[in-house]
């Protein structure tokens, strides 16, 4: 298990449209793992393949925040929402790829998702608040979408630019 390197927007590989996990192998089991131990670390609730370059249709996600809450580590291949609620939630996102900038965004309060687990077998879950967020956040990441894709033209430039900065920063560090 490797932490991975996160990309930083503004990247290509983050406005691609992910490419569906054929079947679950070895190398995406250690995928996984890699993603799961680099989100933990970052510390983030959420991390997509594209974040840390694979073009794949994987993210793990744990939005356990409470501090008596036991972790819950998932896996989600080929994801896909079936059912949303009318009822809207706003939160006031954040990305591990656009470290330190948050906006409000209005979702779905609850989605139901079908994926692949890395048992192989196929999985539904509803989920709520954070829990539905995140997820509808990192679906967000496989289909090329950043959350800033669903704020004011000014506030995404202001933020593109603040990471532009960011970038130029880290490569003269």
């Amino acid at each position: 298990m490797s932490l991975r390197p996160i990309l930083i927007h503004p990247d290509p590989r983050l406005k691609k449209v992910a490419e569906p996990v054929a079947r679950v192998t070895p190398e995406i089991e250690a995928l996984a793992d890699d993603m799961l131990a680099t989100m933990y670390d970052a510390p983030g609730i959420g991390l997509a393949g594209p974040q840390v370059g694979v073009l794949q249709r994987i993210f793990v996600m744990d939005a356990s925040r409470e501090p008596d809450a036991a972790p819950r580590p998932m896996v989600l291949l080929n994801p896909e929402i079936d059912w949303s609620s009318d009822e809207q939630n706003t939160y006031d996102e954040g990305c591990l790829s656009i470290p330190e900038q948050y906006a409000d965004v209005t979702r779905p309060k609850q989605v139901r998702m079908r994926w692949l687990g890395l048992d192989g077998k196929t999985h539904v879950e509803e989920f709520d608040g954070l829990w539905a967020t995140c997820a509808q956040h990192e679906l967000d990441h496989l289909n090329g979408v950043l959350f800033i894709d669903h704020i004011s033209a000014i506030k995404r430039q202001m933020i593109t630019r603040r990471m532009v900065k960011l970038k130029r920063e880290r490569a003269r560090a």
